[in-house]
């Protein structure tokens, strides 16, 4: 079981057996990590299908030099001349990448399986209610904005205890040509229903200043 199933010429059983264990693998990960990490479900989905992608790839290069030259060549190209992307787009190009590295090295069977079961795998996943954790609360940030004469160490802590199961302070930022600042945290609601009391009462805090409750994590770098 831990040694190598590939001989020196890798045949097509040994390909599928070492395709079906990476998928497998790949998909219990990301369902085992889904329950800590807070991501969104896209995430998932190509971490999922990397182990195969990676190990395809290791395949067909298999000892050549020169193969893993071009390969490290061409990812480098990928991953510093193209716009940032989303998850699925990275996957995309990264499945691309994997069959046209199999086609490339003429192995045209291996090539078209890459491509047709894991578009067919992407969307499967993307179609099922796997990943979602509906009932898990999501982390949410929390932006506030204060007049500079409010002290603003502690100022919020019995409404946060009393509608947040977890928070954190991200980052202070001052505005209004000094004259306000504006507080980002991390936060986690107890109850979703309850999101309009909660910014009602920061409301009677701040001084009706400005108040916003974004999607974590995709904000928490815009302060």
């Amino acid at each position: 079981m831990f040694d190598s199933i590939y001989s020196t010429q890798v045949t097509a059983p040994q390909f599928f057996i070492m395709a079906a264990v990476s998928l497998a693998s790949g998909l219990a990960y990301a369902w085992i990590i889904s329950f800590r990490v807070r991501s969104t479900k896209r995430f998932f989905a190509v971490a999922a299908l990397i182990p195969f992608i990676v190990s395809a790839v290791i395949t067909f290069v298999n000892g050549n030099i020169g193969a893993g030259v071009a390969i490290g060549g061409a990812f480098a190209l990928i991953r510093f001349r193209s716009a940032q992307g989303s998850s699925e787009e990275i996957a995309a190009i990264l499945i691309a990448m994997g069959s046209g590295i199999a086609f490339g090295m003429g192995y045209i069977g291996y090539g078209i399986v890459i491509l047709l079961s894991l578009s067919a795998l992407t969307v499967l996943i993307s179609v099922l209610p796997i990943f979602e954790h509906k009932g898990v609360a999501k982390d949410r940030l929390l932006r506030v904005t204060i007049p500079e004469s409010l002290e603003y160490c502690g100022a919020f802590d019995d409404i946060f205890a009393h509608y947040l199961s977890y928070y954190e302070n991200t980052g202070v930022k001052t505005t209004g040509m000094g004259s306000m600042f504006r507080l980002s945290y991390k936060i986690r609601l107890k109850d979703a229903a309850e999101e309009k009391m909660f910014i009602d009462e920061l409301r009677t805090r701040n001084g009706n200043l400005e108040i916003a409750i974004l999607p974590y994590p995709e904000e928490q770098n815009q302060l």
